[in-house]
């Protein structure tokens, strides 16, 4: 790495973490004021609430590291033109866009961290967030009204995707259960549909159960059974644990896509469930589509003056709007016919425009 990069990797560290620390103030400030009322009004412990909130940080940051990256950009180009110093890199023969290059490489490292942290930790960190919430924090049973998925790993390299209507915690019963097992292949092997099932240690026992065998030309096989008894691979306690609660955006993009070949969705709810699909691995690269548009718009800034009050609201500007295209094409995309296709443009549309509006500023900067 040249002196150069790792200069410039310097200048962006040090807004990056202000930038990072900020929004992550900010978008905590619901949930610490939750925690005040889950603490005084339903009486939870201290060390229990404090723990929920830990749980959500994850989300949180993966929420507010691209906002964290435009800061961070701005902030560092504003510094460094206003300190002619971008002037004095020109003068050594060194162009704009090459002296940006660390940046732009720092906003795909940190998108591809992103997308890690959503795919591997938020999950979990959200299970167990609901998990403290309704468990010990509320004593209520992990599940309330609507529909639940828990999508389990089997030996072999199969999946369970299993479907609830409700679950009674002083029972250990599940309502309304679908399980659909995947082979290693992803393909459909069985399902079971039964109306309750309750738990018996070390399996469950489902009542009114009907099996279904599946091979690549359809169902071969249904049998009832009054009552039967199937070890799917978790207890009530690690059922609770996992439960997504429903929420799409609490799962990983693994398990939407499990949960959409599953055949348990109506086509409202698959295209709902592709459009998240795809959102949620346009959304890491906002890291770097804010970190080069950010570039032009800190020298812009340098030159009219101000410091980081400007940078904070230019931010939020670009943030602004860039969450305002997003939504107007997700709502588009929703009222559209089509499929994959029309939900993965969709997604990256905003991502698309931005690009390109930094791209074409990034390009006439370079110019002066």
């Amino acid at each position: 790495m040249r002196i150069l990069d790792r200069y410039m990797i310097a200048e962006l560290v040090g807004p990056f973490y202000f930038g990072l620390s900020a929004f992550t103030l900010i978008y905590a400030a619901t949930t610490i004021l939750a925690i005040g009322r889950l603490v005084s009004e339903e009486h939870a412990p201290v060390g229990t609430a404090v723990a929920y909130f830990l749980w959500q940080l994850p989300a949180i940051v993966v929420t507010v590291v691209p906002m964290a990256m435009l800061l961070g950009t701005l902030l560092a180009l504003q510094r460094l033109s206003g300190e002619s110093e971008i002037t004095a890199f020109k003068a050594g023969g060194i162009g704009l866009v090459r002296a940006v290059v660390p940046l732009l490489v720092a906003g795909i490292v940190v998108s591809l961290v992103a997308l890690l942290l959503q795919e591997g930790v938020v999950p979990h960190a959200n299970d167990r967030a609901v998990f403290l919430r309704e468990e010990a924090i509320k004593h209520v049973g992990a599940f309330g009204g609507g529909s639940h998925t828990v999508i389990s790993q089997l030996p072999g390299g199969g999946e369970q995707v299993t479907y609830f209507r409700g679950y009674d915690a002083p029972t250990q019963t599940l309502l309304y259960v679908t399980i659909v097992t995947y082979g290693a292949d992803h393909r459909p092997k069985g399902i079971i549909f039964s109306d309750r099932g309750h738990f018996s240690p070390p399996t469950w026992k489902f009542q009114n159960a009907r099996a279904y065998d599946v091979t690549g030309s359809g169902v071969t096989q249904m049998t009832e059974y009054p009552e039967a008894t199937v070890d799917i691979g978790e207890n009530p306690s690690e059922i609770a644990e996992r439960a997504t609660d429903n929420n799409r955006e609490a799962m990983s993009r693994s398990q939407i896509r499990e949960i959409i070949a599953s055949g348990q969705l109506s086509p409202q709810e698959v295209r709902a469930y592709q459009t998240t699909y795809e959102e949620k691995l346009a959304r890491p690269f906002a890291s770097f589509v804010f970190t080069l548009i950010a570039v032009p718009f800190g020298l812009r800034s340098a030159r009219g003056g101000g410091g980081a009050g400007l940078g904070f609201g230019l931010a939020v500007a670009i943030v602004f709007v860039y969450f305002v295209l997003a939504s107007t094409s997700s709502a588009l995309v929703s009222s559209l016919p089509g499929g994959y296709a029309v939900s993965t443009i969709g997604a990256w549309i905003p991502n698309v425009v931005f690009t390109a509006i930094g791209a074409v500023l990034l390009r006439r900067a370079a110019r002066y």
